[in-house]
This record gives C-alpha cells, sequence and structure tokens, in this order.
C-alpha cells in the first residue's frame, strides 16, 4: 500500500500576509499599551481596572502569539520586532505619567478600537483567500470588543 504525499503547504499571498502582520504589530501594541496603562493607572477603581488591564495584555500576548505562527504556517515570516511595531502599528502612542481611571479605560478602548477598525480593514481579503486565517481575526476581534465594551461598563 502506497502513502499518499501530503499536500503542498498553503501559501498566503502577500495581501493576506500584510493583513496577518498588520493584525501582529497591533496585537503587540495593544499588549505593550495595556501594560503600561495597568502599571500607571490611579484613582478610584483602580483595582478592577487594574486587574482587567491584566486581562487584555494577556489577551492581546496570546492573540499575536497565535497570529505570529499563522504567518509562519502560511510561508511567511512574522516581525514583531520593537522598531516594526513602533513604524507600523495602526495604534497611536500611549500617553507617558499617571492617568487616572476616567482616561484610562477612554485610551485603552480607544486602541482596542483601532486595532478592530484595522482587522475590519482588511476583512475581505483575509476571508476571500483564507476562510481559517478569517476565523482567527474573528475571534481576536470578539475577545477584544468584550474586553471595551466591560471597560466602558465599570466606570459608568
Amino acid at each position: 500500500m502506497a502513502l499518499e504525499t501530503p499536500s503542498a503547504p498553503i501559501t498566503a499571498s502577500e495581501p493576506l500576509a500584510r493583513a496577518l502582520q498588520q493584525t501582529l504589530v497591533d496585537q503587540v501594541a495593544l499588549h505593550l499599551q495595556a501594560k503600561q496603562a495597568h502599571w500607571n493607572l490611579i484613582g478610584p477603581g483602580f483595582r478592577e481596572i487594574h486587574l482587567q488591564l491584566d486581562e487584555i495584555t494577556a489577551e492581546a500576548r496570546d492573540a499575536a502569539d497565535t497570529v505570529a505562527e499563522r504567518l509562519r504556517a502560511l510561508g511567511h515570516v512574522a516581525d514583531g520586532r520593537e522598531e516594526t511595531v513602533a513604524e507600523t502599528t495602526s495604534l497611536p502612542p500611549y500617553p507617558t505619567g499617571e492617568q487616572s481611571v476616567h482616561d484610562t479605560v477612554a485610551l485603552i478602548e480607544e486602541r482596542i478600537g483601532a486595532a478592530g477598525k484595522a482587522i475590519r480593514s482588511h476583512h475581505d481579503i483575509v476571508d476571500a483567500e483564507d476562510p481559517a486565517s478569517a476565523d482567527l481575526l474573528h475571534a481576536i476581534l470578539l475577545a477584544a470588543e468584550k474586553q471595551a465594551w466591560m471597560l466602558r461598563s465599570a466606570i459608568r
């Protein structure tokens, strides 16, 4: 009995790879900015938001890892170097210094929104070429938007 040869590996097109790379750098930036916010948070409601920022940090870090591994599986190099993240992220820079709970919620919600907007902007390209990668991006988007809702609700 002859063994079947495995099918050729799937290789992502450049547009798909760019979309995944953008998601990677945005998730790395979100991870770093949420941690920065976590460290410099002040004010009433500190503990709840402080802990939630750790959840956001962990989710973004895990999402970045999953996207990087997807890029590799699709035959591309994942670039999460600090200079690449700083130069290409869709997220605005995070301000320096202490930030109030209220301001922190607004800042992180804005960054989650920027990352989500980037994912949505290349959804059609990703979905048309690779539904598995589209599913991955959907999961990232759903988790991030849930965190944004929870942040918003905590200060209402």
